[in-house]
């Protein structure tokens, strides 16, 4: 079965499905051969070589999440195909550049997790990947076309432009070029170019695209020079266009899959007009579904919570990121919460990759990143780093306050994370006033004890004796018994009040985590200093 042919029955067997047919049996079996023929497709180049993948963002401007979730995958389709990926940075457009952009994007990618085998950073054997560094290159390709009669000098002035925009609109028309300059005479353009006068070079577009197949949206062909005038290639200032040097970068850096946004889908038949004109082999084109709102507005750049270097601030785990951004869309076997960046490449598969657009609900993030923190508290390696970053935030967060330097030793942060893995969303909550009693020791009036119990006195005697006879191994479960067993001999007191008393005396808090974890986090020598404080305080009242 031919692969068009094979995308063809996928859409009608989808359809089948969704109207509710009874195509079962017969969609098990040639969804099978079209998944391996889709397989066969994406994981070769177009030229029969390595799989080579870009990413190739604009410095105008910090990654976000749009931007991340597009390198994601074309980073999980490298991988998955044995190939490359590539960091490209098109900073032709001068004049929109964010000054510390570039070395942000780069940072934010490696931050991630899905650092790139070639970029501006690293370098590689096609570089340089800055596109202000290649310009030679375009020039030479834009000659090239003029050569050929595929390209043409205009000398329009940006007022007469303006005035074409303005005539349109003004007559209800869609803004476009009227392609003037593409009827001089040989003999006008040299003497213009003789002048020094200022122009662009435009491409000429051509009627009768050829249909081109992507890799998700299927058969797709668009008529750009019946609604668009000739598009310049290379402006007055010797920069390239996008159009231009995103297709040149592509040809001389071997990219053979182009994974980028649906709003690219109607400009690819204008790129593969120039691909013909050039006599070059294009590759293969995959335009993936938008992100969007939960609401499926569009994400914008303007929200200030969706730039990555946000998130990293804000304590969010990279690999919660990547996985609230795929578990979101398509593209995988599963859908389950808590994959890794192995798991999600283990488990793509781009025949799964639906036109619908992906909904992130952002307010699942706090869940996703309390999943990927537990895990990473599990792992040993993962957990020292925790630990590291977790001693600095204590030092940063109470210099003045911590009373004994042995909270901020390995094994009691690690027996802290141990406890509260599954509880803590972000790290820094260890440093919200939730949990100082961690660091530093409570302060408490005998005006709050005498407002929970009579017999303080007797509570912390007993108390007491339970902290001096645990051990450093004591476990949760048992002392929560023991801790039953407490409250029953006191005579006035319910076991409610007792809890509560000792949570104030342990941290100074009314609520919090049980007084068997606070007793165990703290371990047993400073669970008894803390009793005794309870203790003096009703002698001394």
């Amino acid at each position: 079965m031919s692969w068009s042919r094979l995308r063809t029955c996928r859409w009608y067997l989808n359809r089948a499905v969704t109207l509710g047919g009874f195509l079962f049996p017969t969609k098990l079996r040639i969804q099978g051969q079209l998944d391996l023929a889709f397989r066969r497709r994406c994981g070769t180049a177009a030229g029969g070589g390595e799989v080579r993948v870009r990413f190739a963002p604009s410095p105008t401007g910090f990654l976000h999440l749009g931007g991340l979730r597009t390198a994601l995958y074309n980073y999980i389709f490298a991988k998955k195909y044995g190939g490359s990926f590539i960091l490209r940075l098109e900073d032709t457009d001068q004049s929109r550049l964010v000054p510390g952009a570039a070395e942000a994007i780069e940072d934010m990618l490696e931050w991630a997790g899905i650092p790139p085998d070639e970029s501006p950073g690293r370098g590689g054997p096609l570089g340089p990947y800055l596109q202000s560094k290649r310009l030679e290159l375009y020039k030479q390709t834009a000659s090239e076309m003029l050569e050929r009669g595929h390209a043409y000098h205009c000398f329009c002035t940006p007022q007469r432009l303006e005035l074409l925009k303005k005539e349109a609109l003004r007559t209800g028309q869609t803004p476009r070029y009227d392609n003037r300059c593409r009827h001089l005479r040989a003999q006008q353009v040299q003497e213009k170019l003789v002048r020094g006068a200022p122009h662009v070079i435009r491409f000429r577009l051509q009627e009768g695209v050829e249909p081109f197949q992507d890799l998700i949206f299927g058969w797709n062909r668009h008529e750009v020079a019946q609604v668009e005038g000739d598009p310049v290639v290379m402006k007055a200032d010797g920069f390239p266009t996008y159009h231009l040097a995103n297709i040149v970068d592509d040809h001389y850096m071997g990219i053979s899959h182009v994974l980028r946004g649906s709003e690219w889908l109607i400009s690819t038949s204008k790129h593969l007009l120039m691909y013909r004109a050039l006599d070059w082999q294009p590759p293969a084109f995959g335009h993936l579904p938008l992100l969007t709102n939960k609401d499926g507005s569009k994400l914008s750049k303007r929200q200030g919570d969706i730039f990555i270097q946000r998130f990293q601030k804000d304590g969010v785990l990279p690999e919660a990121l990547l996985d609230i951004t795929t578990n979101c869309g398509s593209g995988f076997s599963t859908n389950r919460v808590g994959r890794t960046i192995d798991e999600l490449i283990s488990e793509f598969n781009p025949a799964k990759i639906t036109t619908h657009s992906a909904l992130l609900d952002l307010e699942k993030l706090p869940e996703f990143n309390r999943i990927h923190l537990q895990h990473r508290i599990e792992d040993e390696r993962q957990c020292n780093l925790l630990i590291k970053d977790l001693q600095r935030q204590i030092r940063e967060a109470y210099r003045g306050e911590i009373q004994d330097e042995d909270v901020l030793h390995e094994d009691y942060i690690r027996r802290v994370l141990d406890l509260r893995k599954g509880h803590l969303c972000y790290l820094q909550e260890l440093v919200t006033p939730s949990y100082l009693y961690l660091w530093a020791r409570p302060t408490f009036s005998s005006q709050q004890v005498a407002a929970l119990s009579t017999e303080s006195r007797h509570v912390a005697t007993l108390a007491l004796k339970l902290a001096e006879e645990m051990g450093e191994g004591a476990a949760v479960d048992q002392l929560s018994k023991d801790l039953k067993t407490l409250a029953k001999q006191t005579k006035e007191t319910k076991y409610r009040d007792v809890m509560k008393l000792l949570r104030l005396t342990l941290s100074g808090l009314h609520q919090g985590p049980s007084v068997a974890e606070m007793m165990v986090a703290l371990g047993p020598a400073e669970t008894v200093h803390r009793f005794r404080k309870l203790l003096l305080l009703d002698e001394t009242s």
